[in-house]
């Protein structure tokens, strides 16, 4: 059974959505225009803990804040909550954007994540502009399935007329620059066939991080957590499970 909440702090509020229990708990972030309904899927294949699948401001069901909120200050909610409503450490995976704030909320709250997963992480800065990004994601999602683009296109409206704005607060956040400072165990997370995340990008980041490991999900591109994500979700729990 399911519960959903909304929490608020700060001028913000994310909307939760809270499946299975026991451990590991897995807390689920999602990229730019998209929302907590992509990750059915992967939230089905991670049955052996708990899920936490989560709308941030402005996404799906959660609020549009006053103001778009900067990466930081995205992550600084999440572990807020995480705090105030779950009181345990978690295995955070963001996709896309939400690998961006998983990996702030590992630099910024430690105790809040025990692990971190980066799946298809944003942003290369080989490809730091819109109109860059923009054409990477259209040929990514040109080979993807119908499936995968009507789900994306209808996030994406719901995403509201603040996406640009959100856009651009993706873009100007810097992973580069505090990977060095993620002091917890991270696995980065890419489909083989991302455009979005190039291997050189995504290899970059796992010999960055303190305790990085790279792998790949063969036949995937940008959204493999999105398109049959049992084969993310093996990797996921193998690495939630490591010793």
């Amino acid at each position: 059974m399911a519960t959903v909440e909304e929490f608020a702090h700060a001028g913000a509020s994310i909307v939760a959505e809270r499946r299975g229990s026991g451990t590991p708990l897995y807390v689920l972030v999602h990229g730019i225009g998209m929302g907590r309904s992509v990750f059915d899927d992967l939230a089905h294949h991670l049955r052996d803990g708990e899920v936490i699948m989560l709308d941030l401001p402005g996404y799906g069901e959660a609020p549009e804040p006053r103001r778009v909120l900067t990466i930081e200050r995205t992550a600084d909610l999440v572990a807020a909550y995480l705090r105030a409503r779950v009181g345990r450490p978690a295995v955070v995976i963001g996709h896309s954007m939400g690998a961006q704030i998983a990996l702030e909320v590992a630099v910024r709250h430690p105790r809040v994540a025990e692990r971190i997963v980066l799946v298809g992480p944003t942003v290369d800065p080989a490809a730091r502009s819109a109109p860059r990004q923009l054409w990477r994601l259209l040929r990514d999602i040109a080979i993807e399935s119908p499936r995968v683009i009507a789900r994306g296109a209808r996030e994406y409206v719901r995403a509201g007329p603040h996406l640009r704005a959100k856009f651009r607060a993706m873009l100007v956040h810097r992973p580069e620059d505090v990977l060095a400072r993620a002091g917890v165990p991270a696995l980065v997370l890419r489909g083989e066939h991302d455009l979005v995340a190039p291997p050189q990008w995504c290899r970059r980041i796992a010999d960055t991080l303190p305790d990085g490991r790279l792998r790949e999900v063969p036949g995937h591109g940008h959204e493999t957590m999105i398109r049959d994500a049992s084969s993310a979700a093996r990797l996921i729990r193998e690495f939630a499970r490591e010793g």
